[in-house]
Parts: C-alpha cells; sequence; structure tokens
C-alpha cells in the first residue's frame, strides 16, 4: 500500500473560528483528510506572542478551535488534532533551526511586519517576533509535503522552503520542501469591508454565530459607498456582500441575476442582503448542530486532542533524532 503524504497546518488559538477561517483553509483540510496524513495544529506557543496577559483567553480558544474543528467535520479517526504545547519538540527545533537563520530572512516577512507594526509597543516582544521560526518548526516537526493555509501565509511556506535549503546544504538532507495550497477563497474581506477579518474589529462572521447573529452581521455588512437609493447603479466588484454570495450561496443563478439587477439599479441592498444571511445560515446550520453536540460532550473534545497529540510526539520524536543527529548533537560523550 502507497505510504500517504503528509500535511501539516494550524491555527493559533485567540477566539473562535470565522467564515474567513473555512473558505481560505479549513475546506481544503476536508477535501484532504482522507488522502493524506494530516496533523491540524493548535499553535498555542504562538498565541502567547500577543496574549502572553491573557493566558485563559487561550485556554478557552484551544477548546473553541477544536470544537469548531469537529463541527465542520474534521475527522480524528482520519486526521491528527495536536495542541503545540503538549510536543516540547516544537520549541527545540525552533531554537535549533534559529542558529542556521538569518535574520534578516525574518525582518523581510511581509506578514511579521504588518503584524507587528498592529502591536502596541509593550507586546513587541522577542517572542512575536519569533514566531514565523517557529510556524517554520511546526511545518518541518512531521515532515510535512504540503501546508494549506490562507493567502496571508504563504511568506512562512517560503521561508521554510529557505531554511529546509540551507540547513540540508549545512548539515544532512533531513526536510523535504513543503508545497503550499491556498484556499478556494484566498482572503475574504471583513462584513466592514476591510482586507483582514479580525474579532477585535467586529467584523467577522463565526462558525458558532446564532442565526440572529449572522442576520444582524449580514443586514450591517458595508457595501457601495456610493449607492445612496437602491434604483442607483451599483458595484459589484469589491463589494462583500456579493464576495460572500460567491464563497457560500448555492445558487448561482441567482447571484448572477443580483449582480445584473445590483449594476443597473433593478435591486436593493436590503434583498440582496437578506438573500445572504439565508444563505449563511443554511450553511451554518448543520455546524450548530454538531457544535451543540460536542459542547455537550467535552469528554469526546479531550479525547480527539490527545489521540492527535500522541501520534504527534511519536513523528517528534523521530525527527528530533534525526536533527540532533545530522547536526552531530546527538552525544558528545561517544566520541571522547
Amino acid at each position: 500500500m502507497k505510504k500517504k503524504k503528509r500535511i501539516l497546518t494550524g491555527i493559533r488559538p485567540t477566539g473562535a473560528l470565522h467564515l474567513g477561517h473555512y473558505v481560505g483553509a479549513l475546506e481544503t483540510w476536508l477535501e484532504y483528510q482522507d488522502s493524506y496524513e494530516s496533523f491540524f495544529l493548535i499553535a498555542d506557543y504562538q498565541a502567547l506572542g500577543d496574549n502572553f496577559d491573557d493566558i485563559d483567553k487561550i485556554t478557552d480558544s484551544v477548546r473553541q478551535v477544536a470544537i469548531d474543528w469537529l463541527s465542520i467535520g474534521l475527522d480524528p479517526n482520519k486526521s491528527n488534532f495536536v495542541i503545540q504545547s503538549y510536543v516540547p519538540e516544537h520549541a527545540e527545533l525552533t531554537m535549533l533551526l534559529s542558529f542556521v537563520t538569518p535574520l534578516g530572512m525574518l525582518e523581510r516577512n511581509p506578514t511579521l511586519k504588518s503584524e507587528i507594526d498592529q502591536l502596541a509597543v509593550e507586546k513587541r516582544t522577542v517572542g512575536f517576533f519569533n514566531y514565523p521560526m517557529s510556524q517554520v518548526a511546526d511545518i518541518l516537526l512531521p515532515r510535512a509535503d504540503l501546508v494549506p493555509v490562507g493567502e496571508d501565509q504563504a511568506p512562512h511556506i517560503e521561508m521554510t522552503r529557505e531554511v529546509v535549503r540551507k540547513f540540508n546544504r549545512i548539515f544532512e538532507p533531513v526536510f523535504n520542501e513543503p508545497d503550499i495550497k491556498i484556499g478556494r477563497v484566498p482572503r475574504l474581506k471583513g462584513t466592514d469591508g476591510g482586507n483582514k477579518m479580525s474579532k477585535s474589529k467586529g467584523n467577522v462572521i463565526e462558525l458558532r454565530f446564532t442565526e440572529d447573529q449572522v442576520n444582524k452581521a449580514v443586514m450591517s455588512m458595508y457595501t457601495d459607498p456610493n449607492r445612496l437609493k437602491a434604483t442607483d447603479p451599483g458595484t459589484v466588484e469589491g463589494n462583500p456582500v456579493f464576495e460572500y454570495h460567491d464563497a457560500f450561496n448555492n445558487d448561482k443563478d441567482k447571484v448572477k441575476d443580483f449582480k445584473v439587477r445590483y449594476r443597473e439599479g433593478k435591486v436593493g441592498d436590503v434583498e440582496v442582503k437578506k438573500d445572504l444571511a439565508v444563505a449563511i445560515n443554511n450553511f451554518l446550520r448543520p455546524i450548530r448542530e454538531k457544535r451543540d453536540y460536542y459542547e455537550k460532550n467535552p469528554k469526546l473534545v479531550e479525547e480527539a486532542l490527545m489521540s492527535g497529540t500522541n501520534n504527534a510526539r511519536k513523528i517528534a520524536d523521530e525527527t528530533m533524532k534525526m536533527v540532533r543527529s545530522a547536526m552531530k548533537i546527538d552525544s558528545y560523550t561517544s566520541k571522547w
């Protein structure tokens, strides 16, 4: 039987997951969990980078992320849910790889630069600056072949490939260069029209939202600011309401008709938004039902996390033996 290739991808536990996570990454995870040996990482070490003063938030978010994964259909019998801090080899490999990684590689990472600029000065810690290095180690520890992520994570994957080439050249070929898979919707706009969804900005629709919460969020969505009344021709391109229709409304003919009439000033924002709310609620309904089940059965959530984490530790041990051997730090005394 042909051995399955391996996936590693993950999420920082800083809050419940939202629709942007789903179309940007999670639906790809679902697609691949049958054909790949999959490791889905809850990166709690990395969450400490800008939440070190709110451990309760991280604790709750680890649980919420695991429940979201189970609710969308990720199957712990087919894949591995892993808590990063329960596999200490993540920290060891991060440190060892940091010694062979030029500082400039971190400094030119556009995602890191953007995120640091948004942080308060007191939260710009060494740990946060080094989190891309942690992401590299996360990918390499299970020796992943493919990393399915959102568009904003592409620079981290390229950095991983650079680190692999340098490590293998200096020491021995231990790691392979992983490929990247970007989700169906590389970047879903926030409900306020902003380019990045953020719970702190209140511009997200979470996977756990009730029907009423979805309706409220959709009806307050940003549309075409130049359109003052329903009879004014509107702009579809870049309009988040239509981006969400494209992503979540299965009635493509209706969406196409909405776009035509919107451009001609023959349909109002309210009608378009109401139909979008129905489509999103239809999408979320089975997820809500599963979430309710796992909320009432926390033992199943814990079992999923511990089973996957134990499997990850076995592979981590294998990898670190290879790394230490390649770096010739596995046994100093044997050479005395």
